[in-house]
């Protein structure tokens, strides 16, 4: 099982309402009128399902599993499958919604979707995740489709569930379809570059934003809260540009020093010692919670939901904030950040690199020819790039936050292909 990230601190707003809140505030400076807010603010579909699974001791254990499709307005919708205890149906929703906003943010055909089992694949044998993702595919047979809905993988799970959904899928359709599904292994058409796009899409964000502020990297400080796929790679990637990264943190805790960590060191550490920075020698070992506080140029909190709340935001004190994790930042910690001048490259645009790069696996799966990793990367770097500069223009031109900068140019981009397509 690969790396898990540390659950949410729940805020006072679940992440549905947090998404709705900045979506109705983007909404009311845009004058979207009232057909298009409510088509944009309701699920296209909702799916629930009970997925009754043979455990390893013979017993039956029925796992709750959902899909909730946002929109397909632009495109075929896409998200990616979460397996976690704390997954919810409204969770999902807001996921879903945040995928919409971010594949028009960095303009990507596709709509908004998202899926997940409330289960703990840490405390299940490999066997037992195989029998769950091949059921929760079959109950999706009808739902997913290379040109309907197209997951990936998320919290919880990796390549090797994607290859069991893939199969799965394929079987049921009689040939092998492996356009159905994004982050597979390279044997199966995978695409190169797509296990650390989203952690290089941070990293150009961050570079972006820093340009803006006028912060030069090779003088600038670092700290990564979540220390997974997104947050080791976004943190190696700005190391190797300059920054230099005095803290990191994971499940077990945070760990700091002033003169730099060794991310590659860390990344080797983590590898070998059970997915976890337990022990890690490289840095002294502080609270969890303290690596939100400390003085650096840019944070960037890289694990999952609402870790940036009305109840410790007071405490930030970054220059900038790169969102690497989906809603990091809960909506009524907005605010305050505002007021007290921070920079927020928020999460439907610093962490769209993933999708921007699924959509490259999407491409050369449908057109049976591989990219070179160079041509991957170049090409999502431009993406990431002109989407920042996008939102900033868009930030200045309404005088608004990055964040809600973000959200203007996403729904207004939907909202007018909406339009364009008409209603009924």
């Amino acid at each position: 099982m690969g790396y898990i990230e540390p659950a949410p601190l729940k805020d006072e707003k679940n992440p549905f309402e947090a998404m709705m809140s900045r979506f109705h505030i983007a909404s009311q400076i845009l004058g979207i009128d009232d057909e298009v807010y409510n088509v944009l603010k309701s699920p296209a579909k909702q799916v629930i399902v009970s997925l009754p699974i043979t455990m390893d001791d013979g017993s039956i254990r029925v796992f709750d599993g959902y899909r909730v499709i946002h929109s397909n307005i632009l495109g075929p919708s896409k998200g990616g499958i979460r397996f976690d205890p704390g997954v919810n149906i409204d969770e999902v929703k807001a996921l879903a919604a945040w995928m919409t906003w971010k594949c028009a943010v960095v303009d990507i055909p596709y709509g908004g979707a998202k899926g997940g089992i409330q289960c703990n694949p840490r405390e299940m044998s490999s066997g037992e995740i195989e029998r769950l993702m091949r059921a929760y595919t079959l109950s999706m047979v009808e739902i997913f489709g290379p040109d309907r809905d197209i997951p990936a993988p998320d919290m919880g799970t990796g390549p090797r569930e994607m290859a069991w959904l893939m199969d799965e899928y394929s079987r049921t359709q009689g040939m092998t379809i492996n356009s159905v599904v994004t982050g597979k292994p390279l044997v199966l058409g995978g695409s190169l570059g797509r296990t650390e796009a989203t952690g290089r899409g941070v990293m150009v964000s961050a570079l972006a934003a820093m340009e803006k502020l006028k912060i030069n990297p090779y003088k600038a400080t670092c700290a990564v809260q979540g220390f997974g796929n997104v947050g080791s790679f976004a943190a190696l990637l700005l190391a190797e540009r300059g920054v230099k990264v005095v803290a990191i943190s994971d499940l077990s805790g945070a760990y700091h020093n002033e003169n730099g960590i060794d991310i590659q060191a860390a990344i080797d550490y983590r590898n070998g010692n059970n997915g976890t920075l337990t022990g890690f020698p490289g840095a002294e070992m502080i609270g969890g919670d303290e690596i939100l506080g400390l003085e650096v140029d840019v944070l960037v909190p890289a694990a999952t939901e609402d870790v940036i709340t009305s109840q410790n935001v007071e405490n930030i004190r970054a220059k900038l904030i790169v969102e690497g994790a989906n809603g990091p930042t809960s909506a009524k910690a907005d605010n305050v950040i505002n007021d007290k001048g921070i920079m927020v490259a928020p999460d439907i645009l610093a962490n769209a690199g993933g999708v921007t790069v699924s959509y490259f696996e999407w491409v050369q799966n449908r057109l049976g020819y591989k990219w070179t990793g160079e041509r991957v990367n170049r090409r999502s770097d431009r993406i990431m790039k002109d989407a920042f500069d996008n939102v900033y223009n868009t930030s200045k031109e309404y005088n608004v936050s990055m964040r809600i900068a973000a959200y203007i140019v996403a729904i207004d981009k939907v909202a007018k292909t909406y339009k364009y397509r008409g209603g009924y």
